[in-house]
């Protein structure tokens, strides 16, 4: 039962299967895989930040707990969205959607937000 649900979130390894695309296809979606991973390094870089840089401003774990958590989320669906786009490109099939870029837009809009009203507070009391 577990080894379904791992499986479910996490695909195997995609190089077991189908035949070897083209190089500058496979190129290609590692970099993009590289800079979702970058995308989140920042969001952990930021998220530490907040926590540790602004000692004054109320609601900073919260904010900071936000972008770990944002950054967290974007890395591990890096790495999903990867294999399966190697996958698809292996077997000649389409490339799967993705919610990674509105999960990360919603994400990323709400926690300025977030941000801007802690400022707000911060700066009125």
């Amino acid at each position: 039962m577990a080894g379904k649900l791992i499986r479910s979130v996490v695909p195997p390894d995609p190089r077991e299967v189908g035949t070897e695309p083209d190089y500058r296809f496979t190129l290609a979606n590692e970099r993009t895989f590289l800079a979702w991973v970058r995308t989140s390094l920042a969001l952990a870089a930021g998220g530490l930040g907040v926590i540790q840089l602004l000692p004054d401003l109320p609601g900073r774990e919260l904010l900071g707990i936000g972008l770990l958590a944002l950054s967290l989320v974007t890395a591990a669906s890096s790495y999903r969205r990867w294999a399966l786009n190697e996958t698809a490109m292996r077997t000649d099939e389409p490339l799967p959607s993705t919610r990674l870029p509105i999960v990360l837009t919603v994400g990323t809009v709400l926690l300025a937000v977030v941000g801007a009203a802690l400022v707000i507070i911060e700066r009125w009391s």
